[in-house]
């Protein structure tokens, strides 16, 4: 600034210094404020999620996660058998339609259980495999209606303290063996590891996936939760894959293009009802070049209809009406002899070609909606159409197993970041935990441990690391997740599609083990720890165990809160000792209802 003479002046420094100082002052006094509410509010935000902060142990490096110890009570006895999401308590309040109710329905937060499920009254530790195949105790799942009902089928039978399977069913009088022998001469491919998964739509008591198992089949065992009474848990207490569901109006939680072999005995589904969308379903799910077997009505029809309480008129209606629509869906009639049908999904585009016509029904899939979609997806009356581009996916054009395990598939690449190198090293490394799980839980690898979860898996590593023990292995995904399921079907291992803020489509104490790699990490920011841990309790057997793998944050919260649920933890280091990790190995102890006698 100049003076009026030209000469400079020298600015009075003295008027601004005191309110730039005031405002200083003022708006540092401000942020603190702030602040301190901020963080005040992040506290309680995070001490609530995880049940109230507490300090940290004496002696322990500081975990950022810390709770109060906490006892959660039993459950009433009445919930021995407690589905939460297929609750028959809740059936009313959802539609008739199509067996609608007995799909999945959550209770709402401000109806979940807060307890542990008790065992039945004179539950013991679960027959062994192979053994438990052929036998079960009858404490374990202490129901008699399908024993009632089915006697004459030979389902199983009660005999003393257990209860047999024989290996009959309805459709198969002869035992369940002489079944598959005839299946396996119609279908060469189930012989010399072509087919290796398979999906049993109504199941009963998982009888043809158990025979499949010593044949090198993995199935994954179908029903829901009806009037036959446990179908589902005396699958998985015989040691067979199996998980609860129905063809409804949802689809079912799997991928497209994902199971090798489907098959239906006399499971009661309308297959060529409201458009044929049930068939439809098991049109997306089974891989090209994939085969559907069917038995009962209406095959063989010409000698089986005086037993099915119909006119032979009316069933041959009902099989050409079968056989049109799968014709019209791109199925071709593979073959056929006595009471079973096979039809196999063609792989040649020219077919699917012909859905372009609008004059035919049913239409190619154009809504938009994802072919994998599956987790509360609405069933479409329309085919999906496999991608033309998807070379590998079809059946003949997968490796055999077993060399199908290791080799990186082609659907690696559609997920995010995945190549045949991330798949090769995510192989490897699981090879080097399961190793080292092995050193800290000796029980993994014997008979001690038959029925698995792999809670959230990326490729089915962990599986396919302990795929030559006595166990078979529950891959789940998370819906939330990149959806990485369909590599884990083609490299011929099994799993599902889970949401973990919710209940597990099975039954209490189904699993011998669960495993988890960074669950509460992932999940935390959506699903309450606590209620994940209540149900990993529901859904593991008493002396079960759970290797928990999971960063420092959360392991010391963890450990405290399983004490609750009456199970012991130890904390171990990862394979490599890593600080920021830990393994938690734990057990859940035997306890019986105060209820019981």
């Amino acid at each position: 600034m100049k003076h009026k003479d030209g000469k400079p002046q020298q600015s009075d420094k003295s008027s601004w210094k005191v309110p730039v100082a005031l405002t200083v002052v003022l708006l540092c006094g401000l942020s603190f404020y702030l602040g301190g509410i901020f963080c005040s509010e992040r506290e309680r935000y995070v001490a609530e999620a995880v049940n109230k902060a507490v300090d940290t142990p004496t002696g322990t490096a500081t975990v950022p996660v810390q709770i109060k110890a906490v006892s959660f009570p039993e459950c009433s006895a009445e919930y021995q058998d407690y589905t939460p999401c297929t609750d028959p308590k809740r059936w009313h309040k959802y539609g008739r339609h199509r067996l609608a109710f007995l799909e999945r329905h959550c209770p709402p937060s401000f109806e979940r259980q807060e307890c542990l499920v008790p065992p039945p009254d004179g539950y013991k530790s679960p027959i062994r495999w192979p053994k438990s195949k052929n036998e079960c105790w009858y404490r374990n799942v202490p129901y008699d209606w399908i024993n009632k009902q089915k006697s004459n089928q030979h389902w199983l039978k009660k005999e003393g303290e257990k209860f047999l399977f024989p290996g009959g069913g309805t459709m198969f009088p002869n035992g369940v063996g002489a079944y598959v022998d005839l299946m396996q001469d119609l279908i060469p491919q189930m012989k010399d590891g072509t087919i290796r998964t398979a999906i049993d739509t109504g199941c009963g008591v998982a009888s043809w996936g158990g025979d499949l198992l010593d044949r090198g089949i993995l199935t994954v065992s179908l029903a829901p939760r009806d009037n036959h009474q446990a179908q589902v848990q005396f699958a998985l207490e015989r040691g067979i894959p199996a998980i609860l569901g129905i063809i409804s109006t949802q689809r079912l939680p799997f991928p497209s293009n994902s199971f090798d072999m489907a098959h239906c005995s006399r499971c009661l589904i309308p297959w060529t009802e409201f458009g044929g969308v049930y068939l439809l379903e098991v049109h997306r799910i089974l891989r090209p070049g994939g085969f559907w077997v069917l038995s009962g009505p209406p095959v063989n029809y010409q000698r089986r209809w005086r037993g099915w309480n119909t006119t032979i008129e009316e069933q041959k209606s009902d099989y050409d009406k079968l056989q049109e629509l799968l014709t019209s869906m791109c199925f071709k009639l593979f073959n056929k002899k006595d009471d079973i049908a096979v039809w196999q999904k063609l792989s040649d585009n020219s077919c699917y070609k012909k859905l372009d016509n609008p004059d035919n029904y049913p239409s190619k899939c154009d809504d938009g909606t994802e072919p994998d979609s599956a987790w509360y997806t609405p069933l479409r009356p329309c085919v999906v159409v496999p991608n033309p581009a998807a070379k590998k996916v079809k059946l003949d054009a997968l490796p055999k197993w077993p060399e199908r395990l290791h080799a990186a598939p082609e659907r690696v690449s559609d997920v995010r970041g995945g190549s045949a190198g991330s798949f090769k090293h995510d192989d490897g490394k699981w090879k080097a935990r399961a190793k080292h799980y092995k050193k800290l839980l000796p029980a993994l690898g014997t008979d001690k441990i038959r029925n698995v979860m792999d809670m959230n898996t990326l490729y089915g590593g962990f599986a396919a690391a302990v795929v030559d023990d006595p166990l078979w292995v529950m891959n789940v995904v998370s819906s939330y997740s990149p959806n990485t399921l369909s590599v884990v079907y083609d490299r011929g291992l099994i799993g599902t599609i889970h949401d973990w803020c919710e209940a597990f489509s099975t039954y209490p104490r189904t699993y011998d083990l669960l495993h988890l790699d960074g669950l509460f990490s992932a999940e935390s920011h959506r699903c309450e720890m606590k209620y994940v841990l209540l149900e990993m309790d529901r859904i593991l057997r008493p002396n079960g165990y759970a290797i928990i793998r999971e960063s420092s944050y959360f392991a010391d919260a963890i450990a405290t809160m399983t004490k609750g649920m009456r199970w012991s933890c130890r904390k171990e280091e990862t394979e490599y000792g890593v600080e920021k990790e830990k393994i938690l190995i734990c057990q859940k102890k035997l306890w019986y209802s105060k209820q019981n006698s």
